[in-house]
C-alpha cells in the first residue's frame, strides 16, 4: 500500500467541491488514512513549498494556499501516487483532459483544487507537514476483496 498526501485548497473548500472530488477518491477504490480541515499558515507553506520561496511567484502562492481552509488528508491505496496524480490531470485547468478532476472543474493554473504529491519522498515529507503519526489510522475496509485480488 502506497500513501500520498492531497490537500484540497481553498478554492476547492470555498466553492463547496470536497464532497465530490472526495467521492471520486473513495469510489477509486482509495482509503482515507487521515483526514483535518486545517488553516496553512505562512510557515507552514514556507516548508512545503520550500523549492519556490524565492521565486518571483510565490507570494502570490502563499496568499492563496493561507487565504482560507483545506481539507488535507491521506489517501492510501495501490500505486496511489501515480493513480491520484492522473486523476487530478494536469497542473492548470485549461489542459487538463475532460474526466480528470481540474478537467471537470478547473479552469486556472493556481486554483487547480487539489495539491497531491508527485513522488514517494515528497509525500512522506509532506505528510510530515501536515499530520502527526498518531492522527494517521490505519483501517482495512472490509470491501477491500471486492476491491482488488488478494496478491496485488
Amino acid at each position: 500500500m502506497e500513501r500520498t498526501l492531497i490537500l484540497l485548497k481553498p478554492d476547492c473548500v470555498q466553492r463547496r467541491l470536497v464532497g465530490r472530488i472526495l467521492s471520486r477518491f473513495e469510489d477509486k477504490g482509495f482509503n482515507i488514512a487521515a483526514m483535518k480541515l486545517i488553516q496553512v499558515t505562512p510557515e507552514m507553506a514556507k516548508v512545503h513549498y520550500a523549492e519556490h520561496v524565492e521565486k518571483s511567484f510565490y507570494p502570490g502562492l502563499e496568499a492563496f494556499i493561507t487565504g482560507g481552509p483545506v481539507v488535507a488528508l491521506i489517501i492510501e491505496g495501490l500505486e496511489a501516487i501515480r493513480v491520484v496524480r492522473e486523476m487530478l490531470g494536469a497542473t492548470s485547468g485549461l489542459k487538463a483532459s475532460p474526466g480528470t478532476i481540474r478537467g471537470d472543474f478547473s479552469s486556472s493554473r493556481q486554483m487547480n483544487l487539489v495539491h497531491a504529491s508527485d513522488g514517494p519522498e515528497a509525500a512522506q515529507r509532506e505528510i510530515g507537514i501536515y499530520f502527526k503519526e498518531e492522527e494517521i489510522v490505519p483501517d482495512t475496509p472490509t470491501l477491500t476483496p471486492w476491491l482488488r485480488a488478494a496478491d496485488e
